[in-house]
């Protein structure tokens, strides 16, 4: 698309956001010709005397060309919303961003996505039930969205990649500032099996007012929204009220009465906003979602002799090393570690790292009993 880069400038103009872009877009017909309008035309076009002025004064110091150049050099692609790449679920929130810095890939599949929030000041119960629930939506084909922030995001992440699924993490930053800076190996990892993305340009600071806004793409690029553990005044809560705007579903994992952190997701549930999840099938039937692995697979989980047989019997979501194995299987550690090779191969299994395996997919049952 040869006008990318006047959506790129118009993102950078400070004062111009979605609502002002569209009025320009439809005034102008394209990008190309609002980048280059009079300013009287601009003003006939609905741009008030500051956005007017900021315009005019970015025409005149932005190098396009050297921007994009500087996008490719991030190793970022721009999405606009003219792009029919652009993500449907998010194409229909109210005024959606006109223009997304995207690291690594969005695919279709990507349509079957649950966002993972919560407090950053996440206790151990908050992990645990947060692995639990996005590590098997990950398991079962549904990519989780999240926003990278310390605690609740980074363990949906994690949960997420440790499952061999797919994960999208969102920032209220630009493409090449990673906030916080502690998660930039897990950022390249999220941009190797999903998308790293954001609305903001180059360069752009993780200032606290970015992030509410940054929200709203969070739960506009799913089907519905899970809070794990939020207290009262947690920014999550304001993805899950962007999810409810946005008519999408809310779910939220209850909390003990005592602990200040769950606050937030106890009143979800008591006031009628959020579904009560104690299971990854809690979320998979409200959605109407459980037969999402079958149809993104080809062929299911069928062991092709006994012996691959009785090690799928064995083997489960969580690690477990080859020795282990070869002891529940009574099997001889040779035989185990040619027959997960095989299995490997034939993407029945996965290796975790240090001779440990996993299921590389959840059987039919487990959609029935998570």
């Amino acid at each position: 698309m040869s006008d990318v880069k006047y959506w790129v400038g118009f993102n950078i103009v400070p004062g111009i956001g979605p609502a002002r872009l569209k009025k320009l877009l439809d005034h102008f017909g394209d990008a190309d010709k609002a980048w280059h309008a009079a300013s009287l035309e601009l003003a006939r076009a609905g741009l008030d005397r500051k956005s007017l002025r900021n315009l005019l004064d970015m025409r005149g110091k932005l190098d396009l060309d050297a921007e994009m150049l500087r996008i490719a050099d991030a190793g970022a692609r721009v999405v606009t919303l003219q792009d029919e790449g652009y993500p449907r679920l998010l194409r229909h929130i109210d005024l959606p961003p006109p223009v997304l810095y995207v690291k690594g890939s969005y695919v279709p599949e990507d349509e079957w996505a649950l966002a993972v929030v919560g407090t950053r000041a996440a206790k151990r119960y908050g992990r645990e039930v947060t692995h639990y629930l996005a590590g098997g939506l990950a398991r079962n084909r549904i990519t989780v969205v999240s926003g990278l922030a310390r605690g609740i995001d980074s363990e949906a992440h994690r949960a997420a990649l440790a499952a061999g699924g797919r994960t999208i993490a969102v920032l209220g930053s630009g493409i090449d500032v990673i906030y916080p800076s502690e998660n930039r190996a897990l950022a390249r990892d999220i941009a190797a099996a999903g998308a790293v993305i954001t609305e903001y340009s180059l360069g752009t600071k993780p200032d606290r007012r970015n992030f509410p806004r940054r929200n709203r793409i969070i739960s506009g690029l799913a089907l519905g929204t899970l809070v794990t553990q939020a207290g009262e005044g947690s920014g999550a809560l304001i993805t899950a009220y962007y999810a409810l705007e946005q008519g999408r579903e809310v779910f939220a994992v209850p909390g003990s009465l005592l602990d200040r952190g769950c606050s937030g997701t106890n009143r979800l549930i008591q006031q009628g906003g959020a579904k009560l999840v104690l299971r990854v099938n809690d979320i998979l039937e409200e959605l109407n979602l459980t037969m999402v692995s079958q149809q993104a697979e080809v062929r299911a989980v069928v062991p092709e002799n006994a012996t691959e047989a009785l090690l799928l019997k064995h083997l489960s979501e969580e690690p477990l090393h080859v020795d282990e194995l070869g002891r529940a299987s009574d099997l001889p550690i040779a035989q185990v570690s040619g027959t997960l090779a095989l299995m490997e191969l034939k993407g029945l299994v996965r290796q975790t790292g240090g001779m440990h395996y996993v299921l590389a997919r959840e059987s039919r049952i487990e959609y029935v009993v998570d």
